[in-house]
């Protein structure tokens, strides 16, 4: 992990899709490459005159299900052996602010879940937990949005992939900040204005590192690829015609977006 702290963001501008860092002054955009060789323009942009876009275009979605100690005691789950995930669909990305719908389809319950993101840096195989900080580029907000009732509708087999994996139902953002220690962060979810989930990176039942190191062991992590480390106690279900959620981590800022039934 780097000890630089930076909060790196993409946009669009005058019809061009651009990135740079967020600075008290504004977008310092940047050209290059987020997770390459890149430098700063010297061209300053303020936040009112881009639209936010998800900070990165990941490959793939690692989502993590029952890492966090007190989840799983309050399900009353085993703590897992090895990580449990399941890849989200890439299809389901939202930027920060966009509005998102429940299908036309679907009339059953949907959830909001909390979550720090991991960005992955450089590509990434085989690597140990001691040097996995080497290719993590930085953290992110995330919303893993899970129809609930099309995860269980048959019996004969959980349908992750499916329930989060519906357009739109995986905002991230709105920036990708380094030079954090995960483990003193902490993730809050506001719904409607009250907040449902106020809960410490620092209990996850595997670490980020560990997390990077056990994944890359089955699958090359590529540059900007995302790992939702999971969520914890205060999941809920969006109840409300329109649903205003909040995730906000300290050190990296607030994704908010509305939801509506």
């Amino acid at each position: 992990m780097g000890t630089e702290s930076r909060k790196w963001l993409r946009f669009r501008h005058a019809g061009a899709t651009g990135f740079g860092t967020l600075t008290s002054d504004g977008i310092s955009v940047h050209e290059g490459e987020m997770f390459g060789r890149n430098a700063g323009t010297g061209k300053m942009l303020a936040l009112p005159e881009v639209e936010l876009l998800a900070p990165c275009a990941p490959s793939k979605i690692v989502a993590l299900w029952n890492n966090f100690h007190a989840l799983a005691a309050k399900l009353n789950q085993p703590e897992p052996l090895a990580p449990l995930y399941l890849l989200k669909a890439t299809t389901s990305i939202a930027a920060p602010g966009a509005v998102i719908r429940r299908p036309s389809y679907y009339d059953g319950k949907t959830t909001y879940e909390g979550e720090l993101g991991i960005v992955i840096g450089k590509i990434c195989a085989r690597v140990s937990p001691d040097e996995a900080d080497r290719f993590i580029f930085g953290y992110t907000c995330v919303n893993d949005i899970t129809a609930n009732d099309i995860l269980t509708s048959d019996p004969t087999f959980p349908q992750w992939a499916r329930a989060k994996g519906i357009d739109d139902y995986g905002p991230f953002g709105p920036v990708i900040a380094t030079g954090l220690d995960p483990a003193s962060l902490t993730v809050r979810t506001v719904l409607n204005g009250a907040e449902r989930q106020n809960y410490p990176i620092s209990d996850m039942i595997f670490s980020a590192q560990a997390l990077v190191s056990k994944i890359s062991h089955d699958m090359t992590l590529l540059p900007g690829d995302l790992i939702a480390v999971g969520t914890s106690v205060g999941v809920g279900v969006m109840k409300e015609p329109v649903n205003i959620v909040t995730v906000a981590i300290d050190g990296i800022g607030e994704l908010t977006n509305e939801f509506r039934l």
